[in-house]
């Protein structure tokens, strides 16, 4: 199969990205950035993007899976209608891309709690975007809402590093339906996206975070 993978500089996205490469399954891999990344793999093809020209690109996007895990912060883009283009256009726009090209499946990286009426912006926008890839005709549309990510940041944030350390201690302490607030190792998100890649499912599936672990 080939894939295109949004996101692939991001904490899950770069985890993904090492398990296609990896995978036998996957014979290429093509990755969409803003700018050129120092890394070379016999299966990889880069392609730098203009992301809000996506549509201009759509020759080079013929695909049978789409990993997105766009996603950005609010220190990052403190700009709402910048926000709002990262998480919720930019996965679109690739999805429609991607389904007139004739790919299959979509496998989304959204969020606990995501609500398209929520009153936080946040996870309102991921409710948003879940519920508008659903219009989407693939036969196979995954989503995955992972709760607290835990993995090595590029970007040093004391207050997720506390957050991350703390919830490795309460971890064992959530049981029953507490589970699904553990946080979540990047790698095993990674590894359930591939894995479910490689499944001949049809539908929409929604995947929460204990079932991530």
């Amino acid at each position: 199969m080939k894939a295109v993978l949004l996101g692939a500089s991001g904490l899950i996205g770069s985890s993904l990205l090492k398990q296609l490469l990896e995978n036998p399954h996957f014979t290429e891999v093509l990755i969409l950035v803003r700018k050129p990344l120092d890394l070379q793999h016999p299966k990889l093809t880069v392609l730098v993007v203009d992301f809000d020209k996506l549509r201009e690109y759509a020759e080079k996007l013929k695909v049978d899976v789409v990993f997105c895990c766009l996603g950005t912060t609010k220190k990052k883009t403190p700009n709402q209608e910048d926000y709002r283009k990262i998480d919720y256009q930019y996965p679109l726009d690739m999805a429609w891309i991607a389904y007139t090209n004739g790919a299959s499946q979509y496998h989304l990286v959204s969020a606990m709690g995501a609500n398209p009426h929520s009153s936080i912006f946040y996870s309102r926008l991921k409710g948003e975007v879940e519920r508008d890839l659903k219009t989407v005709p693939f036969k196979t549309i995954h989503i995955y809402r992972p709760s607290l990510l835990d993995g090595k940041r590029k970007e040093q944030r004391f207050g997720e590093e506390l957050m991350i350390y703390v919830m490795r201690v309460i971890n064992p302490l959530l049981i029953g339906g507490l589970r699904k607030y553990r946080s979540v190792k990047i790698e095993k998100v990674a590894a359930a996206m591939l894995r479910q890649s490689l499944t001949d499912k049809k539908g929409i599936f929604i995947h929460q975070s204990d079932e991530l672990q």
